[in-house]
């Protein structure tokens, strides 16, 4: 009998990285594709329940939301805002590259975007050590200085916290001459800044993991102009990231 196939039964004349569940590699691209955007819905969906939670505490409590602003360093958001947007050129890049088979700048792109995300990364680490060691945490939190009782908070935090001091009047004013409940209420605010900011920092580390997965099979050579799924794939997740952040900054960091 004669077969197209070999004794394996694979058709040689069928593309290499074609799934044996698909017919062309149209049809395999998009419904990875289809895929992809299915999963990032799920994500918006995810992060819209975490903005309604912040609209409604910020319209129970505009005040409290705009002086507790000036606890967040502005210029460090800035900084990994324009960090984040390269990144997302570079992404875009490297699936450019894929598409047109350029290995050598696939990966570079791909090592500028890893680079930029540890950058964010690394930004927002020295944010998270600054509010710890201030004591500018969520309500809940034994070492936060936001307590309506003072008696409550450690005296090792209250000796060091700038905000709690305010030595230099560098903020309105100081934590410690606040109305107790006022202060109470400035926890809430922390809260919602540590969830939504935390929960977009796991998401910047799983891009990464994502990232060196790509490099490494860029590396073994495995994407050119017949197969750059993952590639634009990873990139439409990085560029979500991305655009959550741009909403982040302004309603956490701007408000005031």
């Amino acid at each position: 009998m004669s077969t197209t196939a070999n004794d394996h039964g694979h058709d040689p004349n069928r593309p290499k990285h074609l799934a044996h569940h698909f017919e062309t590699l149209g049809q395999q691209f998009d419904s990875g594709k289809l895929g992809i955007w299915v999963f990032l819905l799920t994500e918006v969906l995810f992060f819209s329940a975490l903005f309604v939670a912040y609209t409604m505490y910020r319209s129970n409590y505009p005040e409290v939301f705009q002086y507790a602003s000036q606890f967040l360093d502005t210029k460090m958001g800035a900084i990994n805002t324009v960090v984040l947007l390269l990144s997302s050129f570079t992404f875009a890049w490297a699936v450019r590259n894929a598409m047109l088979g350029e290995k050598r700048k696939l990966m570079l792109n791909l090592l500028v975007t890893l680079v930029c995300a540890g950058g964010f990364m690394g930004i927002k680490y020295v944010e998270y050590s600054h509010k710890f060691h201030d004591g500018t945490l969520w309500g809940g939190n034994a070492s936060t200085i936001f307590k309506a009782d003072p008696a409550e908070i450690p005296a090792e935090i209250k000796e060091v916290s700038e905000a709690w001091n305010n030595p230099e009047g560098k903020f309105s004013v100081a934590v410690r001459d606040l109305d107790p409940a006022f202060r109470q209420k400035v926890g809430v605010f922390f809260g919602v800044y540590f969830c939504l900011t935390g929960l977009h920092g796991i998401h910047v580390m799983l891009g990464m993991i994502l990232i060196i997965w790509l490099m490494m099979r860029t590396k073994r050579g495995d994407f050119g102009p017949t197969n750059f799924n993952a590639i634009d794939f990873g990139a439409l997740y990085w560029h979500l990231v991305d655009l959550i952040w741009i909403f982040l900054f302004p309603l956490l960091y701007l408000i005031t």
